[in-house]
């Protein structure tokens, strides 16, 4: 296994899915001792709101549970991310076909959707919440969690199996 696992988050304009997921997984990392081994950034497909924090609503659902979202500024992927992470995880499928559309043979990263790695999740994509109420932030990151926890099993496996 290489020194560490670098992993990106992508959504369209960094502001809701991939800062949320962003900060989740920086929370587990805290928690799981895995500083060092798993390192984490997030960025969008567009630069809408290149610089911005993250929105408002995300981070009032995600403070609400303990999250903090303040290291996160908002900023496009590069093509030289492809090279500089191990996983970029998309989080639809409208991220997922730009991502590969960028893709060239022999890159680091593999490039995978995010929820893949909850098959019976009920959801292939995760829903974006921009245009809607409370509730879909808070299923955003509900799955968050549970996808991130699911991918550090895969990561990591066996070492925090539950006993």
């Amino acid at each position: 296994m290489p020194d560490s696992v670098r992993v990106l988050f992508v959504c369209t304009g960094n502001i809701c899915r991939s800062p949320t997921a962003h900060a989740v997984l920086l929370r587990m990392i805290r928690e799981k001792g895995l500083q060092g081994e798993l390192e984490v950034d997030s960025a969008g497909t567009q630069a809408y709101h290149e610089g911005e924090g993250a929105d408002p609503r995300s981070r009032k659902t995600g403070e609400l549970r303990g999250y903090d979202f303040s290291f996160h500024k908002a900023r496009k992927v590069f093509r030289r991310d492809l090279e500089a992470f191990d996983w970029i995880l998309a989080m639809d499928e409208s991220h997922l076909s730009w991502l590969r559309d960028i893709a060239y043979p022999g890159q680091r990263a593999k490039i995978e959707l995010f929820l893949s790695a909850l098959p019976d999740g009920g959801h292939a994509e995760m829903p974006d919440p921009y245009y809607g109420g409370p509730r879909g932030f808070e299923l955003v990151l509900d799955l968050c969690e549970r996808a991130c926890a699911a991918w550090i099993d895969t990561w990591f496996p066996g070492r925090f199996a539950k006993a």
